[in-house]
C-alpha cells in the first residue's frame, strides 16, 4: 500500500508489530505439500534456518491456510527459492494473482515423496513435519531437512515493507 491509499490508516493506528515484521528483509519462498488434487502452495517469507544434523526450518504459517492442514496430513513440503523472475508466481501463491485452474495450472511441475515440485524454481529444501503450533493468530511449523537442491541464485527475490525488493 501507499502512503497516498485513503484507506490506509494513519501511522498511530497501525499494528506495530506488523510494521516491525515488515521491516525484516526475508526471502520469498513457495511452499508445497500434498499429492493428486490436494496438493497446495503458500508464498512464504518468514522462515529461517538452523544448521544441525539434520538442519531445520522454521517458519510462520497460518493456521486457517490450505498449506497448514496440508502439512498436518502430508507430514512433509518442499519449500522453493524464488527468484526475480518470479515475482508472479509468488503472487499466485500468495492469492495476490488470479491463476486460472488453481496455482499449479501454469507451472511445470512434478510430484515427490515430499509434496509438488516447482520445475522452474531450482533452489529447494525437501523436509518433513517435526512440530505445529499454534500461536496467536500465526502458527509456528518446524520443519526437518530431508535433502537439499541449490544453485549459485544470483537473483533471489526479496519481501520487505510489503513489496518485492532486489537484493543488489
Amino acid at each position: 500500500m501507499t502512503a497516498d491509499n485513503p484507506f490506509l490508516p494513519p501511522p498511530e493506528h497501525r499494528d506495530q508489530d506488523r510494521r516491525f515484521r515488515g521491516r525484516l528483509a526475508g526471502p520469498v519462498t513457495i511452499v508445497t505439500a500434498g499429492n493428486g488434487r490436494n496438493r497446495t502452495g503458500l508464498t512464504v517469507s518468514s522462515l529461517f534456518v538452523v544448521e544441525g544434523d539434520p538442519g531445520r526450518i522454521h517458519m510462520v504459517v497460518g493456521p486457517q491456510t490450505d498449506l497448514w492442514d496440508a502439512l498436518e496430513v502430508s507430514q512433509r513440503c518442499v519449500i522453493h527459492i524464488a527468484r526475480e523472475s518470479h515475482q508472479a508466481a509468488a503472487d499466485v501463491f500468495a492469492g495476490l494473482r488470479p491463476s486460472p485452474g488453481g496455482p499449479f495450472a501454469t507451472m511445470a511441475t512434478t510430484d515427490s515423496a515430499w509434496g509438488p515440485v516447482l520445475i522452474d524454481l531450482t533452489d529447494r529444501a525437501y523436509c518433513r513435519l517435526l512440530t505445529m503450533e499454534e500461536e496467536g493468530w500465526s502458527g509456528r511449523v518446524a520443519l526437518a531437512i530431508d535433502k537439499t537442491e541449490v544453485t549459485d541464485l544470483p537473483d533471489p527475490l526479496i519481501h520487505f515493507r510489503g513489496g518485492y525488493r532486489k537484493l543488489r
